[in-house]
């Protein structure tokens, strides 16, 4: 009998495969479960349906890996490995980054990323009280995670020939430079 992680590994095969050759839109669970050589049942005994399992690649091919180095403060390491995972599998996370909706990457992105930031601004913050009010670490965690989801999906969609180490010094810059400063730099 498979293990649960192997079996969501083969269905999530099966899906890439899938993706790589006609729209995610269109992508049956019966078809996944053909590639995976599995009965359908079997799908929803991992996953409700292919955008829950699409959550769960992205999650544990781009996100999870990052989880300690955001731990340990390194963002802009955590920033190149985003990159890095992406890159193994581009085409396929092009297409994924075409989707549009709710179950959209750019939600997934952004929810993912958000869970990432917010432990870690809430450590960096502390018990400090933020100086402007309305200001919560809630705020913060979900700009930064729409900001870090937009520079990403952009990389993606445009299929920007820059390194993930190009790409990270970008955001890095944009968010620690002000508008005017980055908009001053242009001329």
């Amino acid at each position: 009998m498979q293990s649960k992680t192997n079996m969501d590994q083969m269905l999530a095969e099966s899906f890439r495969n899938l993706a790589l050759k006609m729209p995610i839109d269109k992508i049956t669970i019966r078809e996944i479960t053909e590639g995976a050589g599995v009965i359908r049942p079997t799908f929803y005994n991992h996953f409700s349906d292919k955008y829950e399992l699409l959550e769960w690649m992205i999650r544990t091919e781009i996100l999870d890996p990052v989880i300690p180095l955001m731990q340990t403060g390194r963002i802009r390491e955590s920033l190149i490995l985003i990159f890095e995972n992406l890159q193994k599998d581009k085409k396929f996370y092009k297409k994924v980054s075409r989707l549009e909706g709710q179950d959209s990457c750019e939600n997934i992105a952004k929810k993912f990323i958000k869970e990432i930031l917010h432990p870690f601004i809430n450590k960096q913050a502390g018990e400090k009280k933020l100086a402007r009010r309305g200001l919560t670490t809630d705020l913060v965690a979900e700009y930064y995670a729409r900001s870090m989801a937009f520079v990403v999906l952009q990389w993606l969609k445009l299929d920007m020939s820059l390194t993930p180490e190009q790409m990270a010094d970008i955001f890095e810059y944009i968010t620690t430079h002000s508008m005017d400063d980055v908009i001053a730099e242009m001329n």
